[in-house]
């Protein structure tokens, strides 16, 4: 999976200029549940779109050449792996993982390790693409043997997260949601709404218990 980001990282950075409006739309409903304050690490940092204009100080990702762009953007990036995070116990105010979560091995173990380096009641915020979504069923259809990122991904729908959430220690839960087109159709930022089940990109937060 490394390999694929380290080959394919201008192509994954571009999406975000193609589909501009879809993008900001992404931001406008994480903004709704991501910590204003606080020092924070985003799991899956990628290039640092995310993470740079939301603030978020530190990222880890495995690709070299994503961390490269990312600390172009100014985010204090590492190259490591979420199920091995170099830092200490309580570290951070917050842990954001956007769409990231598709991709992993072994998710639990990274939502655990969220958990360790979080301080008490700090918030986790995941960003997914809703599996029972419309853009879920379009990625998980006849484009994903064509997307050399989504093909060798795991979609989640909603109450998978929250199992796994659940199951790392997390609770209070709460929910936010955009894409309520397909994002090559969306042409203007779109006001995120609460809740699940109609927006394809939705962002859940938990509590570290």
């Amino acid at each position: 999976m490394k390999d694929i980001f380290d080959r394919y990282y201008i192509k994954y950075d571009n999406w975000y200029n193609l589909n501009k409006f879809a993008y900001l739309s992404e931001l406008e409903a994480i903004k709704k549940l991501l910590p204003k304050k606080g020092r924070g690490l985003e799991i899956g940092v990628g290039t640092g779109r995310f993470a740079a204009p939301l603030g978020i100080e530190v990222g880890i990702d495995p690709s070299k050449n994503m961390i490269k762009i990312a600390r172009q953007r100014g985010v204090d990036a590492k190259v490591a792996s979420g199920e091995h995070l170099p830092f200490k116990d309580a570290t951070f105010d917050y842990v954001a993982i956007i769409i990231t979560i598709c991709f992993l091995k072994d998710p639990l173990k990274v939502l655990r390790e969220a958990g360790r380096v979080l301080k008490r009641n700090a918030k986790i915020v995941i960003g997914i693409i809703d599996k029972n979504s419309l853009l879920g069923k379009v990625y998980q259809g006849k484009k994903k043997a064509k997307n050399v990122f989504y093909k060798q991904a795991d979609f989640f729908t909603v109450k998978e997260v929250v199992n796994l959430l659940d199951r790392a220690g997390f609770t209070k839960f709460s929910f936010y949601q955009t894409l309520f087109r397909l994002p090559g159709d969306i042409d203007s930022v779109e006001k995120p709404k609460k809740g699940f089940g109609k927006g394809s990109f939705v962002v859940i937060s938990a509590q570290k218990s």
